[in-house]
């Protein structure tokens, strides 16, 4: 997976919001999101995540290679989506269960896939790993350019 694939927005209280980049293929070329899956293995799902008090017990741990949800698409593609941060699952969007279209329509806002907490020590590398949306333009600009190349 690539961080071109995913948006993390990082509030000044530490709070990850992960959504699809504007590249990410399921945005591109009129794909139709036909269901969203948080059901990760028999044993996980996301939507069991139970997050109580300040200190956000009960809610699960996440790797940056920790699976969120996956998502079909009306050409028979799935594609996973990855935490890309180590931190705690603070709640995933359940309203695109019933709308998928929502991920498409509004991906930076109300179709975001979930809420993830960093920990306090590592937020300032998780920040400081992060692409600017500048840097993250230019990222394309150039996989564009090469890819024309080719």
């Amino acid at each position: 997976f690539s961080q071109l694939q995913h948006h993390n927005y990082i509030s000044s209280c530490r709070i990850c919001v992960i959504t699809l980049a504007e590249a990410h293929p399921l945005l591109q070329n009129g794909k139709t999101i036909t269901s969203i899956n948080y059901q990760i293995s028999p044993n996980c799902s996301r939507l069991q995540n139970k997050v109580s008090g300040k200190s956000k017990r009960g809610a699960q741990f996440l790797t940056e290679l920790a699976p969120l949800c996956r998502i079909s698409s009306s050409d028979g593609e799935e594609y996973t989506i990855y935490s890309c941060i180590r931190g705690r699952l603070i709640e995933v969007n359940e309203n695109i269960l019933s709308n998928p279209a929502i991920l498409q329509e509004k991906p930076s806002t109300e179709g975001y896939i979930a809420v993830v907490l960093p920990k306090f020590e590592e937020s300032k590398s998780v920040t400081q790993g992060l692409l600017t949306q500048k840097e993250y333009e230019e990222v394309l600009l150039k996989r564009l350019n090469s890819s024309s190349l080719n």
